[in-house]
């Protein structure tokens, strides 16, 4: 089978843009991982509508992708901070990786935004592609061949 003779509905890419595609479900999970727990951290940070902000924090937490924590301020109702699942947590390379496109193509000329560095030794990290074989190389677009998976279904037309 070739790519155009496979149907993408089953896509993973399609899968995944279903649950984090829009644009703010992502920021939420960037400020997440910087430590934002709280609706109106999110709400103050990210400058979104209230509507919009709980509705996508619904998703994300339906989708498995945060879960939500009850606490309660002294003299105040029940409320919800967000915490990332491990399926959240997952959509870390993506960040970063969407971040490092950021910065080489649409980055300020001063510089990065945000320098993301290994705190043991302080050096800069990025991500790349490996072969999982013995090589262990770092590989680009060129370097790999795509093949129908066990989930591949034929396009009806």
């Amino acid at each position: 089978m070739e790519w155009l003779e496979i149907d993408t509905e089953n896509c993973p890419v399609r899968r995944a843009l279903d649950v984090v595609g829009e644009k703010w479900s992502l920021l939420i999970v960037r400020d997440a991982f910087n430590g934002v727990r709280r609706y109106d951290e999110f709400r103050r940070h990210l400058g979104l509508s209230e509507a919009v902000l709980a509705d996508r924090l619904r998703k994300l937490v339906g989708a498995g992708v945060l879960r939500a924590e009850p606490y309660r301020e002294p003299g105040a109702r029940t409320r919800s901070e967000y915490r990332l699942t491990a399926k959240g947590r997952d959509l870390w390379p993506v960040l970063l990786s969407l971040a490092q496109w950021g910065d080489m193509h649409h980055g300020a000329p001063e510089g990065p935004t945000l320098e993301i560095r290994h705190t043991r030794c302080g050096e800069p990290v990025r991500v790349v592609v490996l072969c999982e074989g013995e090589e262990r190389a770092a590989l680009g677009p060129f370097d790999v061949s795509v093949r129908p998976g066990p989930a591949a279904r034929p396009l009806v037309r």
